[in-house]
């Protein structure tokens, strides 16, 4: 049922339009322009710009406005990092009573970055603390545009991807872990070349 002009569904409706890569790095995000095409008015825009601003999908600048963020390589690497750092303290913190099977995405079902968003949220869950699941939502979100262009830079993302949720279905901490490490490795190593993918692509 339809919400109405509310922040949460003009929220929800500017995620899904970022992280499909509708708007360009460095963009403006003029709330008066984006009101009319979401059936909104202004103030809905603005706080639900607010929020992704807070979720780190936009920030605001000096001279006022709100921006898709530009990406960098040092700044890629920091999300690659802190991907690694959430999965690993994610599988530390296991519930011993949970046994719940993971199990591997299917291929055709999703594109790969919402594949591997799915995996790595998984994984989140089963963590007895919350945060780290809340965390790795909003990384995922963040580090979408990166993991679309992915299959463009680096080989064998879909083995890589079902080798994670494989170890994870059957709970080797152990393994996970080292397929965690060589996974972020690649990446931060091919982070340059992400970055150039992903502005060709927008």
């Amino acid at each position: 049922m339809n919400s109405g002009p509310t922040a949460e569904r003009v929220h929800e409706a500017l995620k899904r339009r970022i992280m499909g890569r509708e708007f360009r790095p460095g963009d403006r995000l003029d709330p008066a322009v984006l009101a009319a095409p979401l059936s909104s008015s202004v103030t809905p825009v603005r706080d639900a710009l607010h929020l992704l601003t807070g979720e780190g999908l936009v920030e605001t600048r000096t001279g006022g406005g709100f921006h898709i963020p530009a990406l960098d390589e040092p700044a890629l690497k920091d999300l690659y990092d802190w991907s690694a750092e959430l999965l690993t303290l994610s599988v530390h913190a296991w519930s011993r009573a949970d046994t719940t099977i993971l199990l591997p995405a299917t291929p055709e079902a999703r594109s790969i970055a919402d594949r591997a968003g799915e995996i790595f949220l998984a994984i989140a869950r089963r963590s007895a603390n919350g945060e780290h699941q809340r965390a790795v939502d909003r990384l995922n979100a963040r580090l979408h545009a990166a993991r679309s262009v992915e299959p463009h830079v680096l080989g064998g993302v879909q083995e890589e991807l079902a080798a994670i949720a494989s170890a994870a279905a059957r709970r080797e901490r152990d393994t996970l872990r080292r397929l965690s490490t060589s996974y972020h490795r690649r990446r931060r190593r091919a982070a340059a070349d992400i970055v150039r993918a992903v502005y060709r692509a927008a």
